[in-house]
């Protein structure tokens, strides 16, 4: 049986305009990263566990704050920078219309569609304000001015995200156990088993996803183990 056409499908593409994926995996990735190696340094240092897992909390809580704050002004500022674009080319489709409909066909033009084709368009848009904007926006800043990330959604997504992440390699010491590798023995799994879930949307394989992953936070980890073990406790400058 032949498969329908996926142009025949609504769900034929992901979401990938509502901009919580970014926020989401960065706060994830950046959580267990940022833990991980936090727990690494302080432990190589020698510190007792009551030590690590206050310097954890600390870390999970300062970090998930920052992150929230951050996604929000980042998105904020991006889209109001759209806006103040959008309402530019708004004022010059109203003073020069002609202007910017040569403009948008000349775009086709070199894009290869026949002249008389891409002035027609060009000048039933013309005629049509509101969707003469979108599409102008689309040409010149290849975005969809309808559809704009929301600075909420990424700010929570990201301390939320951050929040879990942050929290996997502080679940053993919480749960009662004491010992520092067990800790980035759980650690790393939280960080292959979140490069793998990423691999979800991309349609990269999994273990490759998930192996990236694991690789760059554990040598965070040991960069931040080393120097803890340099400075900490019974270290050659302690």
């Amino acid at each position: 049986m032949t498969d329908a056409p996926a142009a025949a499908r609504e769900d034929h593409h992901a979401d990938v305009s509502g901009g919580w994926l970014r926020p989401a995996v960065f706060g994830a990735m950046d959580g267990l990263v940022t833990n991980i190696a936090l727990i690494a340094g302080v432990g190589g240092g020698g510190v007792t566990p009551h030590t690590i897992v206050v310097t954890g909390v600390a870390g999970l809580v300062a970090g998930a704050i920052s992150m929230g704050l951050g996604e929000y002004t980042s998105v904020r500022s991006q889209n109001e920078q759209l806006a103040a674009e959008i309402a530019k080319e708004r004022r010059e489709l109203e003073r020069h219309p002609e202007a910017e409909a040569r403009e948008l066909a000349d775009s086709w033009v070199r894009r290869g569609l026949p002249r008389e084709l891409a002035d027609q368009v060009a000048a039933a848009l013309r005629d049509n304000p509101d969707e003469a904007l979108r599409v102008h926006v689309r040409e010149e800043l290849g975005v969809d001015p309808d559809e704009q990330p929301s600075p909420w959604t990424a700010a929570i997504l990201s301390l939320v995200c951050f929040s879990i992440g942050a929290l996997v390699p502080l679940l053993t010491y919480l749960v009662g156990f004491t010992s520092l590798w067990l800790a980035l023995g759980v650690g790393a799994l939280g960080l292959f088993v979140a490069g793998a879930l990423v691999a979800r949307f991309t349609s990269r394989p999994w273990w490759m996803s998930g192996g990236r992953q694991l690789l760059l936070g554990m040598a965070a980890a040991l960069v931040t183990y080393l120097v803890g073990r340099l400075i900490g406790l019974g270290g050659p400058l302690g």
